[in-house]
């Protein structure tokens, strides 16, 4: 037997802060061909103004630090860190800024936006399913969504790498971003 998550509904409508203690932010990038390598973002804020009853009049905004990557790999990390990739110091945040959502199904959205890394804007999309609303031991009101997209790093000017004795390189072009979202009602 499977349960998915009531629509979105007038209850829910209001504005919301991620929660950076129950969201995570992540990614997935393929290692040496063989493997992959997963990481995420620790410092995030995020707000999202949801319209239960009309979604597409709903937006989000979020921004990263960059320098808060972390892939359980001190030297991963600072290499991450550095010009070879996302130019911290040059570059400090990621940033995203939805254009339009849309409803997909009766608890699906797609959310476009611009995605900022490097300095580099592109538009996105990230397919995101609502996982539902309830009110925490604390009294807030929280909401759940989880979505996923792949980009090509390279479209964001993060393009080194290096070849592999057997053929290939050691970084894939595609990365996914990972979305687990808990954000808390503020008004």
């Amino acid at each position: 037997m499977t349960t998915s998550a009531p629509a979105l509904t007038s209850e829910v409508t209001g504005t919301y802060e991620l929660d950076p203690t129950h969201t995570r932010i992540g990614f997935v990038a393929r290692h040496a061909m063989v493997t992959k390598v997963r990481g995420a973002f620790n410092e995030f804020t995020g707000t999202a103004v949801i319209n239960g009853d009309d979604p597409s009049q709903s937006s989000a905004t979020v921004s990263i630090k960059v320098n808060s990557i972390d892939t359980r790999n001190a030297d991963r990390d600072a290499h991450l860190r550095n010009n070879d990739f996302l130019q911290v110091d040059d570059y400090p945040e990621i940033t995203f800024t939805s254009t339009s959502i849309t409803q997909t199904g009766e608890n699906t959205y797609d959310v476009t936006g611009d995605l900022t890394i490097k300095g580099t804007t592109q538009q996105v999309t990230v397919p995101f399913e609502y996982q539902g609303s309830a009110k925490d031991p604390f009294g807030y009101d929280r909401v759940g969504f989880e979505g996923a997209t792949v980009i090509n790093r390279k479209d964001f000017g993060v393009t080194w790498n290096a070849p592999l004795e057997t053929g290939g390189v050691l970084v894939g072009d595609k990365v996914t971003l990972e979305f687990e979202v808990s954000a808390v009602k503020v008004s």
